[in-house]
């Protein structure tokens, strides 16, 4: 029998970005989210006494250059090394790009794989684990004829860093087909890359995407996870879903289109917080981005009373505890309700496209342009120019309904 965990994509120390985090304590844990994450992998390695733990790439994020994180990582290596436990590491495209990956000195018993690398034999020949590490930030090329076939006999593990057949919101790396990575002997591929998990089990063969194991931004929301798995003498495999994430990325809807009074909102919020807080990592602190959805009456007064309605919402998450709004959004617009006939009229203009929107929208693009213009440049980045004009059409929708909840609260 081999037991293991799996983890990949660790981002170590790379900064979580949440909005409006008034919670100072919250803040603090945010920052060490990920060192956390790690901490609670090696501690699970340690308590289930296995006998290797494997990174399957970007273990670090290619933009730090501080030494303190690759110490905090030796230390940790450190700590599983004692226990008589094995490392086995492979570079992905983030930590080709790191300039600290290849300046630590690291205990015996943690191997980084090499571009080129002999597979490391264990249990006297009866497994062998086998990985490539990218040497450069780009790999547009499939990895797999760099791996030896399988052995018959032999517990043969693979750790590959790769976009597999392609994911959305993933560059191409090292692309390669389930279908490939089945037909070449193994009976496990630790893989990473892609941020959200995967089993796929091809006759013997397990494949396994852990995913990322701590969010780190709204994009990143959901349970995150590792892997705990096992392959007895038979070939059997058993994968272990397990949670080490302090901290969890939530998007939460809320239906607003059947309440009438504050008391509801609050009853409808308390309902959906406890759900998120109860799911199945409930010890973890929840930040959840709300949006509401549905017109009403009420609808039009919330947002109106934007202020207020965040206040009302913090509060209902600070009484289920463990869960903390990040903000409040609004996806539906706000119908016209005729009150009087100035209100009937503005509303018209407003709605009936007798404002000229196409200069509204050239304000706006200009507006978000000189944004982005002025977020560090790492940020920057990450906008992509193809998605402006989609983003001014979603704030120029939020900006009329917010205006006729506005001009109808007025009146």
């Amino acid at each position: 029998m081999f037991r293991f965990v799996h983890t990949a994509d660790v981002h170590l120390d790379s900064p979580l970005k949440s909005l409006a985090l008034r919670d100072p304590d919250l803040a603090e844990m945010v920052g060490v989210a990920t060192r956390t994450a790690f901490r609670r992998a090696v501690d699970l390695c340690i308590n289930e006494q296995v006998d290797a733990f494997i990174v399957a790439g970007d273990l670090y994020d290619g933009s730090l250059r501080s030494m303190k994180t690759a110490s905090y990582f030796g230390e940790e290596m450190r700590r599983l090394t004692e226990a008589g436990i094995h490392a086995f590491i492979i570079r992905g495209n983030h930590d080709a790009e790191s300039i600290i990956t290849r300046e630590l000195t690291l205990p015996e018993g943690v191997h980084v794989f090499s571009k080129t690398d002999k597979p490391v034999i264990l249990k006297d020949g009866a497994v062998a684990v086998h990985g490539v590490s990218f040497e450069e930030p780009h790999a547009p090329n499939s990895l797999l004829s760099k791996f030896q076939p399988g052995t018959p006999g032999v517990i043969d593990i693979g750790a590959m860093h790769t976009s597999l057949d392609g994911s959305p919101n993933h560059d191409v790396y090292a692309p390669c087909s389930t279908a490939d990575l089945a037909a070449h002997g193994y009976a496990y591929w630790a893989l990473g890359h892609i941020h959200k998990r995967s089993v796929t089990i091809h006759d013997d063969c397990t494949i396994v995407m852990p995913g990322i194991p701590q969010g780190r931004h709204m994009n990143e929301d959901g349970v995150k996870s590792i892997s705990l798995t096992t392959i007895a003498e038979t070939g059997d495999c058993t994968v272990e879903e397990r949670y080490v994430a302090p901290v969890r990325f939530e998007r939460q809807s809320l239906d607003v289109s059947q309440i009438g009074d504050w008391r509801e909102l609050l009853e409808l919020s308390n309902d959906a917080f406890n759900k998120l807080r109860n799911g199945p990592a409930a010890d973890q602190e929840v930040i959840v981005r709300l949006t509401c959805t549905g017109d009403s009456d009420f609808a039009r007064k919330m947002r109106h009373n934007r202020e207020r309605l965040e206040e009302e919402l913090r509060s209902a998450a600070s009484c289920v505890g463990h869960v903390h709004l990040e903000q409040v959004a609004f996806d539906a617009a706000v119908s016209q309700v005729v009150k009087d006939n100035r209100v009937s009229e503005l509303s018209a203009i407003v709605q009936g496209g007798q404002i000229d929107r196409d200069q509204i929208a050239l304000r706006l693009e200009d507006d978000v342009q000189q944004l982005i213009q002025k977020l560090p440049g790492e940020l920057r980045a990450r906008f992509d120019p193809a998605e402006n004009e989609g983003m001014v059409q979603d704030l120029s929708e939020e900006g009329v309904s917010d205006l006729l909840a506005q001009i109808e609260g007025d009146s």
